[in-house]
């Protein structure tokens, strides 16, 4: 265990985990209530908001989970007023906080290392600070799971269904999305603006293909999105190649091995002979 030898490798390992455990359980709600594209919509939330706080001066961070959940806050809203699907809600705020984030990268003064460095992340350099961040998130998560287990199993279902049990489905919904801006705006620095996306849905499609129930979906993809930080971080210090790029490919390799061995394509195959 050479490897752990290094303050900034125990730092590292532990963000690592603590991610893999908080975008994976996130990644499951978002799949399962068929808007991934919010992983990608908060990661620039986020990072317009962080590059905002660079050309301030302020914590980049606390600027990055701000403008998470005023997205978070728009996207609810508008997917319940309007009469089209989540993800046309998701697109919209998507392109705005990607036009944000080049303006203000635009008018960002000096160099534009800092800024761009959230793009692709870190986790090697994250502090400890960084890490006591990522554990509250992830704990937030796993907290709300936990308490909110059964309603959410309904919700995922049917939100109609959900409603009519009396279950505050409305309020779950957007704190499901609220969450996910939190999650993803504290692991920015970790992984990045542009690879996060993947560490949020790939763990949970892969868990998708191998589980039949919400509770083994969420332990599978906990456990999919831990090993992919873990192999990341021991390819990048053996081969010292960038530690975000491969644990996305770590993730990605996962999903294909899931997708090739899921039993339920076998079901499918039969379902589409017997039509």
């Amino acid at each position: 265990m050479e490897i752990l030898q290094y303050q900034f490798m125990q730092h590292a390992v532990l963000a690592g985990i603590l991610a893999g455990i908080g975008c994976s359980l996130i990644g499951v709600l978002v799949v399962s209530l068929k808007i991934p594209f919010l992983g990608v919509t908060m990661s620039h939330a986020g990072f317009a908001g962080a590059i905002l706080g660079i050309m301030l001066g302020i914590n980049p961070f606390a600027c990055a989970f701000i403008f998470c959940c005023l997205a978070s806050l728009f996207i609810g809203p508008i997917t319940d007023k309007a009469d089209f699907e989540p993800e046309v809600a998701v697109g919209i705020i998507f392109s705005l906080m990607l036009g944000l984030a080049f303006l203000f990268l635009a008018f960002l003064p000096g160099a534009k290392t800092e800024a761009l460095s959230l793009m692709w992340g870190s986790i090697l350099a994250v502090s400890r600070f960084d890490v006591w961040v990522i554990a509250a998130s992830t704990l937030v998560v796993v907290s709300f799971l936990i308490l909110f287990f059964r309603p959410i199993k309904i919700i995922l279902f049917n939100r109609q269904v959900a409603v009519s049990l009396g279950i505050p489905e409305r309020s779950i919904y957007y704190a499901i999305i609220f969450l996910s801006g939190a999650v993803i705006s504290a692991n920015l620095t970790t992984i990045g603006g542009l690879l996060i996306f993947s560490l949020v849905v790939n763990p949970a499609a892969a868990a998708f293909q191998i589980a039949y129930n919400f509770k083994n979906m969420c332990i599978l993809a906990s456990i999919f999105g831990v090993s992919s930080c873990l192999l990341g971080l021991w390819f990048s210090y053996i081969f010292n190649v960038p530690a975000g790029a491969v644990i996305i490919i770590s993730s990605s390799i996962i999903f294909s091995v899931c997708l090739a061995v899921s039993p339920k394509k076998k079901l499918r195959h039969t379902c589409c002979r017997n039509e």
